[in-house]
């Protein structure tokens, strides 16, 4: 399985446009080679390097229950449209929350799970509850890295 994103390349810098004092929007993803198997697929975007400043591994979004099928998440996706689900992130809100790093450039990871069932989560749920909903349902994992500085 495959992420990747026509907006920036694994490693390079996340357009400025994404961030959270931008536009604040998804960027384009592009989904390849998910199992057969896969019931389901979940993105988290999350910035391990707001350990130190914020004393965690800081959640930029969360989605559930993807379509299998998806080839590609437009920019500034809404699921109103999808029967995908969105959790909270770490500024508090449902949906996306672009890069914001208080203090240096920090690396951004996008990450793609496919599942062999769907998640009886609520919108709103934060990354806890995914995981543990997630225990034992993830067939593959995929992986993208983008940077951002303030």
């Amino acid at each position: 399985m495959e992420l990747s994103s026509p907006a920036f390349r694994d490693g390079d810098p996340i357009p400025e446009e994404y961030g959270y004092t931008e536009r604040n929007v998804n960027p384009p993803l592009e989904l390849s080679n998910v199992p057969a198997e896969a019931e389901s697929l979940v993105i988290v975007v999350d910035d391990p390097d707001a350990v130190e400043p914020a004393g965690k591994v800081w959640i930029h979004w969360l989605v559930w229950n993807v379509d299998p099928t998806r080839k590609r998440i437009p920019e500034d996706w809404s699921t109103d449209t999808a029967s995908a689900v969105e959790g909270e992130n770490d500024y508090g809100e449902v949906g996306y929350g672009g890069p914001n790093p208080p203090d240096r450039e920090h690396a951004y990871r996008f990450r793609l799970f496919a599942l062999d069932d769907e998640l009886n989560a609520r919108a709103g749920s934060t990354l806890d509850d995914l995981e543990r909903a997630m225990e034992g349902h993830v067939v593959a994992e995929a992986s993208y890295e983008g940077t951002y500085a303030p």
